[in-house]
């Protein structure tokens, strides 16, 4: 991993696969460190990932002030990787939570911008959650699975404040299209990859204004691509079209038969079609 110093003295540190033009991939959960990115997919074989953990996951450093855990805060790590990999201009791709990171970063520094790649976006930092008819739609569809009762016992503990990483893995079977050895695994890997307080910090007050985000990227006219499953509770597709109407140049891009983790699914689909976009 190599390493670089923020803008508070946190040390964080990044990963680099592959070669050609760079792509800063930012990570969700939130509080989860970016291994579970995996190549998205052997999207290296097209762009040299630059796949940053964020402060206090993975091997990034622990901030003195747990107030840069915030969404709106991580941005600036994001700036200042660019600086330190000393790139005038780069691509971003945020998965999930880290795509609030990565409109963010757009937001707040659009020139430094190209292509922005939405995967599987969380949606509360733009005023987009899933609403209880996503969730009721969702659920109804995949009551027939053989672990659908004790997934969604998990989600109730979670609703009756179980915030513990082995409840979030319990209910991880909701994420994926397959439960099948490969998303298990995969699933699985979070116990070791998460943390609560990262998490809890990310959402702490103050880190959502939906009303200045939207505005902002209602100026930020460079391409976008919101990418999109059909069996993912955490970004509907309605909600993902709703998010793509709010950039003056988005495509919307649905993949259908695969959660919230693509790669894991139908690893090639996802790595062509994110590198048909930024190569466009």
């Amino acid at each position: 991993m190599a390493r670089f110093t923020s803008f508070d003295g946190t040390e964080l540190a990044y990963r680099e696969a592959g070669e050609g033009t760079p792509l800063v991939v930012l990570a969700g959960g939130p509080g989860r460190a970016s291994e579970y990115l995996e190549t998205l997919g052997g999207l290296d074989a097209f762009r040299r990932l630059i796949v940053l953990d964020n402060r206090g996951t993975g091997e990034s450093g622990e901030p003195v002030d747990p107030f840069t855990y915030r969404r709106d805060m991580l941005v600036r790590d994001v700036e200042m990787l660019r600086r330190h990999l000393a790139l005038e201009l780069v691509d971003v791709l945020g998965h999930s939570a880290g795509a609030g990171i990565a409109m963010g970063y757009a937001a707040d520094f659009p020139d430094r911008v190209g292509k922005l790649v939405l995967l599987t976006p969380a949606l509360r930092s733009v005023g987009l959650s899933p609403e209880q008819s996503d969730w009721d739609t969702f659920l109804a569809a995949r009551v027939n699975e053989p672990w659908f009762e004790s997934a969604t016992t998990a989600l109730e503990r979670n609703a009756a404040g179980d915030d513990s990483v082995e409840n979030r893995v319990a209910a991880s079977p909701l994420l994926y299209a397959r439960w099948d050895e490969r998303s298990q695994a995969h699933a699985n890997a979070e116990l070791g990859q998460w943390k609560y307080s990262v998490a809890l910090g990310y959402n702490a007050e103050g880190a959502f204004v939906p009303g200045v985000l939207r505005r902002a990227i209602a100026d930020f006219d460079h391409p976008v691509l919101v990418y999109a499953c059909s069996v993912d509770p955490i970004s509907p597709v309605r909600r993902c079209a709703e998010l793509a109407e709010l950039f003056p140049d988005a495509t919307l891009y649905v993949h259908e038969g695969v959660g919230h983790y693509p790669w894991v699914e139908e690893p090639e689909q996802v790595a062509g079609q994110i590198a048909a976009f930024l190569d466009d």
